[in-house]
């Protein structure tokens, strides 16, 4: 098994993503990036702790390559807004990956480099990749939120729409 660790917006949303791939074993929300040890989710969402919203994800990479991860990101957020990702706004919110080897640091600035020669953006792609300090899970309550919150009215408007997307554009990569 290895590890990843992506922030692409709320990670409700890249949670929700995330666990539906196969290969994938665990998708946790936490926090990472900043300069606040433990810090809880309102310490976070203040924007002064310097952590993003991010997912650590524990993946077999005989099942899905780091790469086919590093895709399926690119594909499920908004990489040309500065900490934003629709209506959640924030330095909180900023596109990052947070390598945890050198491995995944090339195949990271590959992944942005073929996608900024596709020209699929007209802006510049503001994601940040830099290495992983320390993860910090998010509070259990953030812990399979869509699952247990799939009528709430965030949930159906902004995290059901990239799940139907997911299931559109990787069929084959899905549980």
């Amino acid at each position: 098994m290895e590890t990843a660790v992506f922030g692409g917006g709320c990670f409700w949303c890249t949670e929700a993503i995330f666990r539906n791939l196969k290969g994938v074993k665990l998708a946790t929300p936490g926090y990472s990036g900043g300069n606040v040890e433990n810090p809880t989710y309102d310490q976070v969402c203040s924007g002064t702790t310097g952590h993003a919203e991010v997912i650590q994800i524990e993946f077999d990479p005989k099942v899905i390559p780091y790469k086919d991860l590093l895709d399926v990101f690119w594909n499920t957020h908004n990489p040309i807004t500065l900490n934003r990702q629709g209506n959640d706004t924030g330095t909180q919110y900023r596109s990052t990956i947070l390598y945890s080897s050198e491995k995944q640091k090339k195949e990271a600035e590959q992944s942005l480099s073929s996608l900024i020669k596709t020209g699929k953006y007209k802006n510049p792609i503001v994601t940040e990749i830099k290495p992983l300090n320390i993860f910090y899970p998010a509070e259990f309550y953030h812990q399979n939120y869509y699952e247990k919150n799939t009528e709430m009215p965030y949930c159906q408007f902004v995290i059901s729409p990239k799940l139907k997307h997911l299931r559109e554009k990787y069929a084959d990569k899905l549980i």
